[in-house]
Order: C-alpha cells, then sequence, then structure tokens
C-alpha cells in the first residue's frame, strides 16, 4: 500500500494543478527539485567544472540508480539528452546497408517511424512493419515469421506507444531476436518509471528512454542501456567525442570500454543529479506498486468516461497502460483540453500525425485527448476530470 499523503505531500504540484499529463512530463517530487536547485546553486557559487568535480560521485550514482531500474549495471548505461537523442545514437551505431530490413510495427513512435525513413532514404534500407493482432497489439506470430524469413538488421518496438493504451510484449519478441541473434532496439520512453522494466527478461541490445515522464524527473535528460553483445562487437555512435573515445595517434582512437562511448563530454549535471534522484525516488516508491496503483486508477477512470455520452475510447490490447485515449462526438479534442485547463486539470493531446497508421485504420483524422494518470493521483482527481468533462458535454 502506497503511502498516498507523503507522496503528495512531497509533490508541490499538486497544490495547484490536477495532473493527468505524466505521459508528457510528470510532476517532479520535493527530493528532485531540492537536487537540481542545489547544484545550481553550487555552480553559481565555485564554478560549474569546479562544481561537476564536488559532486562526482552523486553523478556518478546515476548510472547506479538507472542501472538498478533496468536490472542491469552501471557499465551499460549512458546518459543523454533526452529519448530520442538515444535512439539517434543508438541507430546510428548499426553497420547499415542497402537493402537492410528494420522490423518494426504500425504503432511504433512517431520520431522513430521519421528515423527509419530517414534511414531508407539515406541508405536504401528497407521498413517492414509486423500485423496486429485483433485485439490490439503487434502479432509475436507474425514477427516470428518475418524475422525467420527477413532476417532484418534490426528489430525495433516501443514498448508502451503514444497513443491507444498498448502495451507491446517485448519480452516475447526479444527472445525470438536472442534465437535468431538479431539486434533489438526498445524504446521505453513511456514504460520505464510505470511499469517494471528489466532488460535481462525483454533481450534487448539497446533501450532508450526519457526521465521526464513516469519516472518524475527533469526535462532535458534521457538515458540509453546498450547490451554487453553490442559493446563487444566494438559498436559506437557515427560521432564519439573525446568523452566516448581517446584520441591514440593523428590517425586513431580507442573507444571507451562502456557505454559511456555513447555520451557527449558535456552535461546539464543538475540535470543529471536530479534524473538520479528521480530514479531513486521511483524505486524507493517500488515500481510493483506503481504498475498495480496504476492499473487501479486506469480502471476506476475508463469505467467512468466509457459511460460519459458521445465519448469514444481509443484503447485496445490484452494489457493496457496509463495512457487513455479518447474522443468525443460533441467536443473537439482542443476544446475538452481547453476547458481542462481553465479547471486547473491537465491532460495533452494526441495528433493524427503522431499515430497515423493506427488513426488511419481507426478512421480518426482529427486529435484526441490523452489522459495519463499515476501512482500519486488520487479517486478525488479523477472524479473532478469525470465531473468536469460531464458538465461540459451536458
Amino acid at each position: 500500500m502506497l503511502d498516498l499523503i507523503s507522496l503528495r505531500a512531497e509533490t508541490p504540484g499538486v497544490q495547484h494543478v490536477v495532473h493527468f499529463n505524466n505521459a508528457g512530463a510528470s510532476l517532479m517530487p520535493k527530493p528532485v527539485i531540492d537536487a537540481i536547485t542545489a547544484h545550481i546553486n553550487l555552480e553559481a557559487e565555485i564554478g560549474g567544472y569546479e562544481a561537476a568535480v564536488v559532486k562526482k560521485e552523486a553523478i556518478q550514482d546515476f548510472y547506479v540508480s538507472t542501472a538498478d531500474l533496468l536490472n542491469t549495471t552501471a557499465d551499460n548505461i549512458a546518459a543523454t539528452a533526452n529519448a530520442t537523442d538515444a535512439y539517434a545514437r543508438a541507430l546510428s551505431s548499426i553497420p547499415f546497408d542497402r537493402g537492410d530490413v528494420i522490423l518494426t510495427t504500425i504503432n511504433d513512435y512517431v520520431s522513430n517511424q521519421i528515423a527509419f525513413l530517414s534511414l531508407r532514404k539515406r541508405f536504401g534500407i528497407e521498413i517492414v512493419r509486423a500485423s496486429d493482432i485483433p485485439s490490439g497489439g503487434v502479432s509475436v506470430a507474425d514477427m516470428a515469421e518475418k524475422i525467420r524469413l527477413l532476417r532484418p538488421r534490426l528489430v525495433a518496438v516501443t514498448h508502451v506507444p503514444t497513443n491507444s493504451g498498448l502495451v507491446q510484449p517485448v519480452e516475447a519478441i526479444g527472445q525470438i531476436c536472442q534465437e535468431y541473434d538479431v539486434l533489438y532496439l526498445v524504446d521505453a520512453c513511456q514504460s520505464v518509471g510505470q511499469l517494471p522494466v528489466d532488460v535481462t527478461q525483454i533481450h534487448c541490445d539497446f533501450l532508450t528512454a526519457t526521465c521526464r515522464k513516469f519516472l518524475r524527473g527533469p526535462r532535458g535528460m534521457g538515458f540509453l542501456y546498450v547490451s554487453d553483445k553490442v559493446l563487444s562487437r566494438h559498436m559506437a555512435p557515427l560521432f564519439v567525442d573525446l568523452h566516448g573515445a581517446a584520441w591514440e595517434s593523428a590517425d586513431t582512437f580507442r573507444l571507451e570500454p562502456t557505454a559511456k562511448r555513447f555520451e557527449d563530454w558535456e552535461f546539464p549535471y543538475a540535470l543529471v543529479l536530479g534524473a538520479a534522484e528521480a530514479h531513486r525516488y521511483a524505486l524507493n516508491v517500488g515500481l510493483s506498486a506503481i504498475a498495480e496503483r496504476n492499473a487501479e486508477l486506469c480502471a476506476k477512470l475508463r469505467s467512468q468516461l466509457i459511460e460519459l455520452p458521445g465519448v469514444h475510447l481509443l484503447d485496445e490490447g490484452e494489457q493496457l497502460s496509463s495512457i487513455i485515449t479518447l474522443f468525443c462526438e460533441q467536443q473537439a479534442a482542443t476544446n475538452l483540453k481547453d476547458i481542462l485547463l481553465t479547471e486547473h486539470i491537465n491532460t495533452s493531446l494526441s495528433m493524427h500525425g503522431a499515430a497515423i497508421i493506427d488513426y488511419d485504420r481507426k478512421g480518426m483524422k482529427t486529435a484526441t485527448l490523452r489522459i495519463s494518470p499515476h501512482y500519486f493521483n488520487t479517486e478525488d482527481e479523477i472524479n473532478t476530470l469525470v465531473e468536469t468533462l460531464k458538465r461540459t458535454l451536458a
């Protein structure tokens, strides 16, 4: 049982807003805020380089706490500016040739899909998307068949897509990739902090995430998990700087042996320290307890939303995430979001351009309203949201 009173007491934002935009950027808890501001003050007092030296051990804890989140080691973690930055660094380390196949899904994140298209334009790779099962979510059987027949250079799956409530079967796909020795990239941007994520069970070679969403960390920080297999094969991002490699002679360099070869030298260390605090905070609350609480809140909210006149949920899949996407016959999603905001209720929009394949097959040509509860939300806040929507639709 979570101590909701203490958790909310440590979350200053709940005094001002009802926050259901945790899939966008969650409310930071006070220990995270304090870690960031304390380091900024330290930099102001003694200088940025000097402050980094003073806080060297605390900075290293970013790698330890992130590794603990994913059940790996600190040497397998790289700090990045955001999830998309991490994803691009992973992609750039793969030596694609013309005709290579990237096998992905129809629900992979928009930035990932655009990156695949860019690779196709630049290198002539092929993009293949596995089919979905009727209940929603990618077909593991079709994935297995396509891996067997196509032997893709890369399999890429978004664990929890940005819309439609899906949780993709990344562990089952990872077992197939391991069997065929295919590189496997998992976008866990919306799942880390919301659900337990274990890279040893997923069997991925890369995993990317941001700190600002369900992990409740600061904006401007992300991370990349890199497997021992990738490191042992001397894979590295296309552009390595002096932090990721040592310049040995005029014409040679030596890669950093750990995942730090995927990093740049310059970091916003205040945010690194804040992210480390956020990761420890999630671990202390308990990832299983967070997942259980989120499932309870979302089940309650979904059951009330489907009773509202003209409201249709777009969520599908055998397991549902803490992302609820809906459209309403009477009001455009943009209007609903603005109306809720006037009542200090934060939600967000899921645009057609962020999920073109999924929304086209559902006949959705406009934005939808995205509601993303998290464990610190209350049943009273859910009731406030539903009552506001009910008044608006009436």
